[in-house]
């Protein structure tokens, strides 16, 4: 950590490659995680009513609550580690404190209410639909927002100095 907390993964080529390799991961995360939104609930409450409630004349059954908790299970997991490691490494980003608050609160609150609004629909009333494509495009929207920052600040770099650890080029 004291080499992302000084800038020292900079001048370090297998912290550089790891890293890059792992924002290509997550972009990949990222676009098929839009792909498959768009596929299975689309981008309209009417499509999101239908995903959770059902829809008769196309005989979709509603959601079962095993189902749910089959999803939410395994979203949970997964959203964790991701955005652990997502916003974590965007802590060491030069922007402001402020602005990278903002950033983790709003990804891990678009999160949850993501996993939180499919419930709310299916159970509570039609009419969270809203929250649920809102919160996609929250979360989408941050997510972009911290790869593309990750990327760019890794694209930077300073030419290395004897006094950073590591700062061997060979």
């Amino acid at each position: 950590m004291k080499y992302m907390l000084n800038g020292g993964y900079r001048t370090q080529l297998l912290m550089r490659l790891t890293l890059g390799c792992s924002i290509v991961f997550l972009t990949g995360l990222w676009i098929t995680n839009w792909l498959l939104h768009v596929r299975l609930l689309g981008l309209s409450p009417d499509l999101v009513v239908r995903h959770y409630l059902g829809f008769e004349q196309e005989f979709l059954p509603p959601r079962t609550v095993g189902s749910m908790l089959e999803v939410t299970h395994a979203h949970f997991a997964v959203m964790a580690v991701v955005l652990l490691l997502v916003t974590h490494l965007a802590i060491f980003l030069p922007w402001s404190l402020r602005l990278r608050v903002t950033l983790v609160l709003a990804t891990f609150g678009s999160a949850l209410l993501q996993e939180a609004s499919g419930w709310l629909v299916r159970f509570v009333h039609p009419g969270f639909a809203w929250v649920k494509v809102f919160s996609f495009l929250g979360l989408q929207a941050s997510m972009l927002v911290l790869l593309a920052g990750l990327a760019w600040h890794l694209a930077v770099r300073p030419a290395p100095t004897r006094d950073m650890p590591g700062s061997d080029t060979r």
